[in-house]
């Protein structure tokens, strides 16, 4: 590299960044634009259905006008001008939403409010994908894998050293974990499941939230003269902490808390840096027996949780049901 193009370097950097940063905003400006476009639409035809008596033949009709009118025009066909009606009475009278469909993409935007059936639903997911930037493909698998049931119904299993270490802890961490996406068979041995995992790490990074950063698998500690390996070893960059996640093909039992324990405290002795928080341990089994789990955390004196693992979507009509039957209690 030539003396001239190095001293130029950050001259170079600053005007890349500001090429982006405007390309950005004018992908925004665009997005927010066609946004509204599609929101005024959808408001004139639901204005026209209420007041005309517009139905599904002259409906037809526009599309065909507009294709023969503007054929470079594209999405305007029937069927997407019902679905503008419909994202337009969606939200018409949310007005706390309003904002946040204009800064999420069409496609996004679609997926919510075809799928999703409350306005707690609905704004679940856009809070979402707005925070996480999540593009279509992770935010049609999140709300297939009923993220918003589940964070309803099922509070992560802590210990009480982990809620008083990392106050956050059960933001970060979840019940159960869909694992679908692996294609595992119902037989599998613990062998399976980390290959699987690691073959998948990063729709598992994406199914455990987008603070997890994969530090590595069958991570070595020596204590003393002997080995011992951590399943599969992460960083969580909002709780500052390492995640040790031991995984168990079969029911939790008592003792494996005991394993963890000691795989905690070798971490915390031998690999956490200084301005790191003290490290966390996650039991990831495929069943567990809620009593058992809440006796054997009450008292353990470990910042730890348990989470059970599933490898099928969950029933979302079930859940559904299952969260309207304790609202509604």
């Amino acid at each position: 590299m030539s003396k001239l193009t190095t001293d130029n370097q950050p001259a170079f950097e600053e005007l890349l960044g500001r090429i982006r940063q405007t390309r950005q905003a004018v992908f925004a400006q665009a997005n927010t634009a066609l946004i509204d476009l599609y929101w005024s639409v959808g408001q004139v035809i639901s204005q026209k259905v209420q007041r005309e008596a517009w139905g599904k033949g002259v409906v037809a009709e526009l599309a065909r006008h507009i294709a023969r009118h503007a054929p470079e025009l594209k999405g305007f066909s029937d069927k997407n001008l019902w679905r503008m009606k419909q994202f337009y009475e969606t939200y018409a009278a949310d007005t706390a939403l309003v904002r946040l469909v204009r800064e999420l993409p069409w496609s996004h935007n679609l997926a919510i409010f075809s799928r999703c059936k409350t306005p707690d639903e609905r704004a679940f997911y856009l809070h979402l994908a707005r925070e996480k930037k999540y593009g279509f493909r992770e935010l049609d698998r999140q709300i297939s894998a009923s993220l918003f049931e589940r964070s309803r119904l099922g509070e992560a299993k802590l210990s009480t050293v982990l809620r008083e270490l990392h106050p956050t802890a059960g933001q970060a961490f979840k019940d159960s974990y869909v694992l679908e996406f692996l294609g595992l068979p119902e037989a599998h041995s613990e062998a399976d499941l980390q290959k699987a995992l690691l073959r998948h790490m990063k729709a598992f990074i994406l199914e455990l939230g987008s603070d997890f950063i994969f530090v590595g698998e069958e991570y070595r500690l020596q204590v003393g003269n002997q080995d011992f390996y951590i399943d599969l070893l992460f960083f969580h960059r909002g709780l500052a902490a390492l995640v040790a996640f031991e995984l168990k093909i079969g029911r939790f039992m008592p003792e494996h808390l005991g394993q963890l324990g000691f795989y905690l405290e070798a971490l915390d002795r031998d690999v956490r840096k200084p301005h790191e928080n003290p490290s966390i341990g996650v039991l990831l089994c495929r069943d567990q027996d809620e009593e058992v789990v809440e006796y054997a955390l009450s008292r353990n004196l470990s910042p730890a949780l348990i989470a059970q693992y599933t490898l099928q979507l969950p029933d979302k009509k079930l859940l559904q049901a299952r969260l309207h039957e304790i609202l509604t209690r």
